[in-house]
């Protein structure tokens, strides 16, 4: 007998909203299936607001409306049972940010978690991760987001050391991360890497993942510490509007990529990777996969 159930996660960062769609497979005597159905993404740049005022702009709080009615009439044509929505670090900080929850759940009817930067690593650690790693190597796995960033150290497919730093994209972009947290992170990944003798990085997130489609490498393969300094020498060499015309980079995603990829050649650099293997997981396949298995609490739609 199969099964097919469809769950949705909205995942609202400091740089964009996603609606993530995902068909839950059940088939007897075989293990569930999780398929991605659809990917929606609006680049409502919280962080922006948050980071440098404080608060979400009346003009952003609008947008998010707007984009959290839209994503409810998507997951009631998609028929989706079950969803969760978390907002993460530009949210969590935002002195309106729970006038902007309540809003939303009154007008939209869609109900958002505010979570924190630890919870946050540990939807992300639920996600199919076990699929893209050796259990007898050692990892630092790095979501790179728009408010923070979160690492993980896996030896042997445990997980043994989690942390999330406040230093993500937009945060970089309006020069907001102190010296001091940097030094901070770069003491972290230090001490937890040392004692293994060869680590490699997981990198997560949008701009990774955009990286890995333009260097067109076979999923599953990594792409070298030396790729990635080379394509972030030519970025910086390009100006923001030659990325967008002469690199076909999306207006939202040309400036943040360069900060992005500083984070993530910072981690290789720390722990000594060579590699970068970028699994296309995120905080919303963890979502999908943490309400299937009851580890958060989710609403019917």
């Amino acid at each position: 007998m199969l099964s097919i159930k469809k769950y949705a996660a909205i995942d609202i960062g400091s740089n964009a909203v996603r609606l993530l769609i995902s068909n839950i497979i059940e088939q007897k005597g075989k293990p569930v299936q999780f398929k991605k159905s659809s990917l929606v993404r609006v680049p409502i740049r919280l962080g922006a607001d948050v980071f440098i005022k404080n608060k979400i702009s009346k003009e952003n709080t609008q947008r998010l409306l707007d984009t959290m009615l839209a994503f409810k009439l998507l997951m009631k044509s998609h028929k989706v049972v079950k969803y969760k929505a978390c907002a993460t670090s530009a949210m969590r900080e935002s002195v309106n940010g729970k006038k902007v929850v309540d809003l939303v759940l009154e007008q939209a009817g869609v109900s958002i978690d505010v979570i924190d930067g630890e919870e946050e690593a540990a939807i992300i650690a639920a996600t199919d991760i076990n699929k893209y790693i050796d259990n007898s190597k050692t990892y630092l796995y790095v979501d790179v987001g728009g408010g923070s960033t979160e690492f993980t150290v896996i030896h042997n497919g445990r997980q043994i050391a989690s942390r999330s730093f406040k230093i993500g994209t937009v945060r970089l972009l309006n020069d907001m991360v102190k010296k001091e947290t940097w030094q901070e992170l770069e003491t972290w990944i230090v001490m937890n890497a040392k004692g293994f003798d060869k680590i490699r990085v997981l990198g997560s997130g949008g701009n990774i993942n955009k990286i890995f489609k333009i260097s067109g490498k076979a999923l599953g393969k990594p792409l070298t510490y030396f790729y990635l300094t080379s394509y972030y020498n030519t970025l910086q060499s390009y100006s923001y509007e030659e990325r967008i015309t002469e690199l076909d980079l999306n207006q939202d995603r040309a400036d943040v990529i360069i900060p992005a990829m500083r984070i993530y050649l910072s981690a290789m650099k720390w722990s000594g990777a060579k590699h970068i293997y970028v699994p296309k997981i995120g905080l919303a396949d963890g979502i999908i996969k943490s309400i299937y298995y009851d580890t958060v609490s989710s609403n019917t739609q």
